[in-house]
């Protein structure tokens, strides 16, 4: 893939303060007058993924969803079910847990994804 595909799924993806689906990249893209196509924007996406600036996330419906990466240090996010509204957040816990439940099953190697969903503060009052 050309650097300047992955390049225009990237600056997509600066732009945007939540997840996106690589649908939705897709069609502001084309919308922007891109001629790039939906395969070469998940082959972006992926590539982006697998050099850590991209964040993915799997939806309650099982879609994955994207964004810019925030932070370069290993992270988990809070989701707001409501907004899309996305906090990116240590969790030391979570990291000594996954080495010591790894440990003792023998397991080396391991990476883990931890994404906790719920409402922010903003939306909370409109969902009574």
């Amino acid at each position: 893939m050309t650097t300047a595909r992955r390049n225009a799924v990237r600056q997509a993806l600066a732009g945007c303060e939540g997840f996106r689906s690589a649908q939705d990249i897709y069609a502001d893209l084309r919308a922007d007058g891109s001629k790039i196509g939906l395969t070469t924007v998940y082959r972006a996406l992926q590539a982006l993924s697998d050099s850590g600036e991209v964040d993915v996330l799997r939806t309650d419906d099982g879609e994955a969803v994207y964004r810019a990466c925030r932070s370069e240090e290993h992270h988990h996010h809070l989701v707001c079910r409501a907004c899309g509204r996305t906090v990116e957040v240590a969790g030391p816990a979570v990291e000594k847990w996954a080495d010591a439940i790894a440990a003792e099953h023998g397991f080396v190697d391991i990476t883990h994804t931890v994404e906790v969903f719920g409402t922010c503060a903003d939306c909370a009052p409109n969902r009574s």
